[in-house]
């Protein structure tokens, strides 16, 4: 699309989300917002030098949500024809009928609305044809599977492009939209040495295509991850520091995102309860929020309610300085809305200086972790478990790979003992950080 075809698209979008808005009011809703996304996008597979399928789509939905005496009413429609929007309306008003009257329910105050919200580069439309991907993709396995014997096949190279637009509109009058693009290349591959066959991966991601790493580059990092499985080993059971590679470093934040979320908040059950204004990290931890960055992941310049975003301190100093609430939560909780419907926007962990081979040699003795498995969090408690594969490092030089082990503690006692956070950051990611070393945990093998 042309930045001319999606300006066009976009008014369609609002001019939809205006007429559902007026249904709403005609029928005798008290409030009302409206939530309308489209994308289009091309993907393309191919395995072993082969293409294996391409697809494409183009979908979009309009969701409603209606407000009348405390009860709430949604319904949605992928038919943009007013007489359809209209009947959805209808249909979501006579839902709030058979709904529990909540008093926290509703739309955002107008006063914290995005009316002024800012003009983001996030939207860079490139024109593709499917041998384009094809060549990608194939140019990726090729690389990868000329690099070294013990690379025994491919399976299977990705690319992908997609382009979407995002309206939000509410009874407030207000109706904004945006649109945003993302490309995408990967390779996973089959390694074998011994007998021992291993499977990794490489990718790319980013806003624009020009962004993106060449194929030669995500197929090093595939070939790269996957000889450094080969020969793993399984090791006794012991307690020791663990350094958490960027790749899977951020899941660590993330379980941060989930503790200080206002829905888990309200819902007591989260280990982080009542911790606003603690401290939670070592003193020298910053997390700062950017939501308004061109070219951003997680950009956007308002949330799924049309509320401002803005930078903010989530930590600083080690204490935590900011839930994450919606409305709703807000409401629940007696706080401040802080624009956080549909997530966390763009966040960078800050660093203590050392390289990745400083952070080994300050770790001595431990494990180096670049894969988790499993879902063993326990966020009411912070209690983990999780299956790992990685590398045992001794003297601060990394000695060889292990897998089939599994690492526990628990997160407080994690966040509070992280000992020093690497220059070696993950910019792929939303939520970019370096390496993360905690002091200690238990680490179960054989």
């Amino acid at each position: 699309m042309t930045p001319e075809e999606i300006q066009t698209e976009q008014s369609q979008l609002e001019l939809a989300v205006e007429q559902a808005l007026d249904a709403a009011k005609r029928l005798g809703a008290e409030s009302a917002e409206v939530s309308i996304s489209k994308q289009t996008g091309l993907s393309v597979n191919t395995r072993n030098g082969e293409l294996e399928n391409i697809e494409f789509n183009k979908d979009g939905a309009l969701g409603i949500a209606v407000y009348r005496g405390g009860r709430k009413g949604s319904a949605s429609t992928s038919d943009l024809r007013p007489d359809a929007i209209a009947r959805t309306v209808a249909a979501a008003l006579d839902i709030s009928r058979y709904t529990t009257a909540d008093p926290f329910a509703g739309i955002a105050e107008a006063a914290e609305l995005a009316w002024d919200a800012p003009e983001l580069a996030l939207c860079f439309p490139h024109p593709l044809e499917p041998a384009d991907g094809i060549e990608l993709a194939l140019r990726c396995e090729q690389h990868a599977l000329g690099r070294d014997s013990r690379i025994k096949q491919s399976d299977g190279a990705s690319f992908s492009s997609n382009l979407g637009i995002k309206v939000y509109g509410n009874s407030h009058g207000f109706v904004k939209g945006y649109a945003g693009s993302r490309f995408g290349l990967s390779c996973v591959l089959i390694g074998e040495q011994d007998g021992d066959m291993q499977r990794e991966y490489g990718y790319t991601s980013a806003r624009s295509f020009e962004d993106l790493w060449t194929p030669e580059r995500v197929a090093d990092e595939a070939v790269s991850r996957t000889l450094g499985r080969l020969g793993g080993r399984k090791i006794g059971t012991t307690q020791a520091p663990v350094l958490f590679h960027p790749d899977v470093a951020s899941g660590l934040f993330g379980h941060l995102v989930m503790g200080i979320s206002g829905g888990n908040l309200y819902r007591k059950s989260s280990f982080l309860l009542d911790a606003l204004g603690t401290r939670i990290f070592p003193d020298w931890l910053d997390i700062h929020e950017q939501p308004h960055l061109d070219k951003g992941l997680a950009s956007a310049p308002f949330d799924n309610e049309g509320v401002r975003t803005h930078d903010r301190h989530i930590i600083e100093g080690g204490k935590l300085k900011s839930y994450l609430l919606t409305s709703y939560s807000a409401r629940k909780l007696g706080l401040p809305l802080t624009g956080h419907a549909g997530g966390i926007h763009n966040w960078r962990v800050s660093s203590s200086g050392q390289s990745l081979e400083q952070l080994l040699k300050l770790m001595g003795t431990g494990l180096l972790v670049t894969e988790m498995m499993g879902q063993g969090v326990n966020i009411v408690t912070g209690d983990y478990s999780r299956g790992a594969a990685g590398f045992w490092v001794e003297n601060g030089e990394i000695a060889y790979p292990v897998e089939e082990i599994t690492i526990a503690g628990n997160l407080k006692q994690m966040f509070a003992g992280i000992q020093a956070i690497g220059t070696d950051v993950e910019t792929r990611s939303s939520l970019q950080t370096g390496s993360v070393l905690v002091d200690n945990m238990k680490i179960a093998g054989q």
